[in-house]
């Protein structure tokens, strides 16, 4: 009798909300660090840098260590340290140097996001059923439910208990990996290794060109997505000037809903759509959405354009480890490992640049000049240049897509 694989995905779903979590609570307090600690945006900027530097390494770590001890094992101890991480953001910065102890509690809960990274994946794509894209798509719009739920729930409570009641919600949030350990221990898995299910070797992998493209495409993906979601909330407090309640469910909330609505969408379409073309369409649209947000003098488009590039972003991160699935269905564990790296290091590189440009920016003397004639302050200035600077990153995607061709069969199992 075949077990039912339902638990199986419901753990999955859970595992990757808690990434959200993790991902998204300390971008929303970044302007209460900012004004409790004394922390420059460019030092912001490296905790979203020390967040997803750190899931990397666990990222090239859990390619041998999920072979060795199983899926299994490794997705609970992700679990568990994401929910130390969390108990150590509401203690450690008060018990340490302040910056010492954000940055060590947000390394301990990268850790279990890194390892959920890896490992949610193969286990969806190694379940029965034909249609792995829209699997995996399903899959990763639970991440933005998470989102979805972590921001207002966080905004919420944040207006309702006053902004020096920020230590309740990582305590609130510890809930996610503790159910989520519950029901990965019990869920069934389909296969409880990459080595039980078979995969190629890294260095064949490495060996592919068109997997390297596919390298750089992931890399885009996570920068053109995270660029914006991290800096959304401190954008539309500092750089427009609205109201942090507002600019938090204008800015990264509804990032988050048109993300997750892209991703269920094509999660229940994508049989019947051409998934390079439509992460090229999602290219030219994010494109777009990074020059309204960065650009436009109405502080309602521009919370629009922040809002609008969840969807153009929705199906990037799934749609690319699809993509390459497709072309290598002996990936393995491998695959997703690389895959996730190269994501985490765009998820990295790209929000941490963001905040350097928007430091050195305000230092410019051409740019200053220029914003004292456009009516902007140095800092509404230097979040917007901050911000343009990503839509480098769906520029270059939209190039490597173009390089790739879809294979002329549907992946089986």
């Amino acid at each position: 009798m075949q077990p039912n694989y339902k638990r199986t995905k419901l753990a999955c779903y859970a595992a990757i909300i808690t990434q959200a979590v993790q991902n998204n609570l300390p971008p929303l307090l970044f302007v209460l660090f900012q004004e409790q600690f004394g922390i420059s945006y460019e030092m912001l900027g490296r905790l979203i840098l020390a967040n997803f530097v750190t899931q990397i390494c666990v990222d090239l770590v859990s390619i041998k260590l999920a072979d060795r001890i199983g899926y299994r094992a490794c997705m609970i101890a992700g679990q568990l340290c994401t929910a130390v991480g969390l108990l150590g953001l509401t203690t450690l910065p008060f018990l340490l140097p302040p910056y010492v102890g954000l940055t060590i509690s947000i390394i301990l809960a990268a850790i279990g996001g890194g390892m959920t990274e890896v490992l949610v994946s193969p286990v969806v794509d190694a379940l029965p059923g034909d249609e792995k894209a829209a699997a995996m798509s399903m899959l990763h719009s639970f991440y933005c439910w998470g989102q979805v739920a972590t921001v207002l729930i966080s905004t919420l409570l944040l207006f309702a208990l006053g902004d020096a009641a920020w230590r309740v919600l990582p305590l609130l949030w510890m809930v996610m990996p503790i159910a989520s350990v519950v029901l990965i221990a019990t869920a069934p898995f389909a296969a409880e290794s990459g080595a039980e299910s078979g995969g190629m070797r890294v260095r064949d992998l490495l060996r592919q060109p068109l997997f390297l493209v596919a390298m750089v495409i992931m890399t885009c993906a996570g920068a053109s997505e995270l660029t914006m979601s991290q800096w959304a909330s401190t954008f539309a407090e500092r750089g427009l000037h609205v109201t942090k309640v507002l600019g938090d469910l204008l800015g990264p909330c509804l990032f988050a809903v048109f993300m997750g609505l892209g991703r269920m969408l094509y999660g229940k379409l994508g049989s019947r759509l051409p998934l390079k073309k439509s992460l090229m369409g999602c290219a030219i649209l994010c494109i777009v959405c990074y020059l309204t947000a960065a650009l436009s003098p109405a502080p309602f488009l521009a919370l629009m354009g922040c809002a609008v590039c969840g969807f153009s972003v929705s199906l990037m991160w799934p749609g690319s480890l699809s993509m390459a699935a497709a072309r290598f269905p002996f990936g393995g564990t491998a695959l997703f490992a690389i895959l996730a790296v190269m994501g985490d290091l765009g998820c990295s590189v790209g929000p941490w640049l963001a905040g350097a440009v928007s430091d050195a920016a305000q230092g410019v003397p051409a740019l200053t000049e220029f914003a004292a004639q456009s009516g902007l302050t140095l800092e509404q200035l230097g979040l917007k240049s901050g911000l343009l600077l990503g839509v480098i990153f769906p520029v270059i995607l939209l190039i490597g897509t173009a390089f790739v061709q879809e294979p002329r069969y549907a992946r089986k199992d």
